[in-house]
């Protein structure tokens, strides 16, 4: 798979918070998916199934990880999109856990668990990957509200 280290960082100063903060500032199902790595279930989030024009933000922190365009159906039940917005938006660690060989992706500004990765699966995409992202990682904010 063709992804950038585990040191891509994105060109804004990294969100440090200690888990405090994260659980003060998250409600209770965000922070077991962003900080304990957890994942909604499938055809359940507020994402899975919306073809609005946006920007893909992490719920986190605010930086900016997808968009519309690179999103599409591939009926997996979480949104799943082809490319992050630009590289170094994202990072990608190598997640054996659940009995799995995955790559997980987390958000390069604030580490948060967005969800994982895969390619190869045949999707007629550009990159054939499938980002597999959860919906509760996300806010989608809409291009007229700047």
């Amino acid at each position: 798979m063709n992804t950038p280290d585990n040191t891509s960082k994105t060109s804004s100063v990294p969100v440090e918070k200690s888990d405090a903060q994260w659980r003060e500032e998250l409600t209770p199902e965000e922070y077991r998916v962003l900080r304990q790595a957890g994942t909604e279930r499938p055809y359940t989030g507020e994402y899975w199934d919306t073809h609005t024009e946006g920007v893909y933000q992490c719920r986190a922190c605010g930086s900016q990880l997808f968009t519309s365009r690179e999103k599409f159906d591939s009926h997996c039940g979480w949104p799943s999109f082809w490319a992050p917005l630009a590289e170094g938006t994202v990072r990608y660690l190598h997640d054996r856990t659940m009995g799995m060989d995955r790559v997980e992706v987390r958000c390069a500004n604030c580490d948060s668990h967005l969800g994982h990765v895969f390619e190869g699966e045949g999707y007629g995409t550009p990159t054939d990957q499938r980002f597999c992202i959860n919906s509760i990682s996300l806010r989608l904010v809409n291009p007229d509200e700047g």
